[in-house]
């Protein structure tokens, strides 16, 4: 099968576990929302750039499902958006995708399915620590995310809304609605489904589990019309099967119990449960004092484009442009050039 430029582009970007060049910020005994403290948490990162003399130069990217701090790697150069000659880019992984503490890598009484549930607010709780204690920094230019890392942006504005001066949150919601969280629950019953998961127990990962989560996956991450149009023949991929096969390959390249955990985080994902808002996630997003550049892709079937419409319209100072793509919810990662271009363009012109 010949590899294009998106193949390569895709698996540079997410499958560098083996070989990584992220650096650990000990979190030591971290108190989670839910009560529970994580002994000896850590949060993998790195960083491109250099923090200027007045320390107002920084920006975060946090990471996504099904990625980790390369997920941006498209735009941090100079010239593009995150350019490392203007700004100190700090890219951070989430809980659970195997970098940062993980069901994978935690330690008894937290290792593998017992590991605790993660709120989005703690991934910016984390955060929110590693930049002001490693890199001493009192407010931030922006927080740049896609999907996962979208939720994590909005939610960078409810919780330390004086302290985030810019937005940029791409083809990602500040809430959860149930459709997404079904959808989840799907993949998430593909893999337990394997008698080889034994409840999150396995000795082995869980393969005929993964490959039938990745086979559904495969559906969501592109439009209907992108299958219609034979555009995955843009990634090297011949026929629908090889889409499949692709994406199960994939998916068999993460921890089984890191990637259910990272779904319950998203499954569970409400702006409105901000403490002091009660669950209201209209009056979580109407308190944001940053700028906020709101980017869809028309046509997500993740995240909806209604319902990203919606959350916009009670957002303050929000500029909502939507990436005009057939990608679906890829469109928001850049894989293909004119998603990337015109994601590039809209920060550019929003940073200015």
């Amino acid at each position: 099968m010949k590899k294009s430029f998106f193949t390569i582009l895709i698996f540079s970007s997410f499958l560098l576990f083996a070989h990584d060049d992220s650096e650990i910020f000990n979190l030591d005994n971290f108190k989670l929302e839910s009560g529970v403290t994580l002994p000896n948490a850590k949060l993998s990162y790195v960083t491109h750039g250099k923090l200027n003399e007045r320390k107002d130069n920084l920006i975060l990217v946090p990471s996504a499902y099904l990625g980790d701090h390369h997920g941006f790697d498209y735009l941090i150069k100079p010239g593009k958006a995150l350019d490392p000659e203007k700004y100190f880019i700090v890219a951070t992984d989430m809980f659970q995708n195997g970098l940062s503490s993980s069901p994978s890598n935690t330690e008894s009484p937290y290792n593998g399915p017992n590991f605790p549930l993660i709120n989005i607010r703690d991934n910016v709780n984390a955060g929110y620590r590693l930049i002001t204690e490693v890199f001493k920094v009192k407010k931030i230019k922006a927080v740049v995310g896609f999907s996962m890392g979208a939720q994590q942006a909005f939610q960078w504005g409810v919780s330390y809304p004086k302290f985030t001066q810019k937005i940029v949150g791409i083809a990602g919601s500040a809430v959860e609605y149930p459709h997404g969280k079904v959808r989840l629950e799907g993949f998430i019953s593909a893999i337990e489904a394997d008698s080889s998961f034994k409840n999150g127990n396995y000795t082995t990962q869980p393969e005929k589990g993964l490959r039938a989560g990745g086979a559904h996956w495969s559906s969501w991450g592109w439009s209907q019309e992108w299958f219609r149009k034979e555009l995955y023949k843009e990634m090297g991929l011949e026929n629908i099967d090889e889409v499949i096969n692709w994406f199960e390959e994939f998916v068999l390249t993460w921890d089984a119990n890191n990637l259910i955990a990272l779904a319950r985080t998203w499954q569970n994902n409400n702006i409105g449960n901000t403490p002091g808002f009660k669950g209201d996630y209209k009056k979580a997003l109407g308190s944001i004092k940053a700028d906020v550049l709101y980017m869809p892709s028309e046509t997500d079937m993740y995240f909806h484009i209604d319902a990203l419409k919606n959350e916009a319209k009670f957002i303050p100072k929000v500029n909502l442009k939507i990436i005009p793509s057939l990608w679906g919810h890829i469109a928001g990662a850049g894989f293909a050039k004119e998603d990337a271009d015109f994601i590039n363009k809209q920060i550019i012109e929003f940073f200015k």
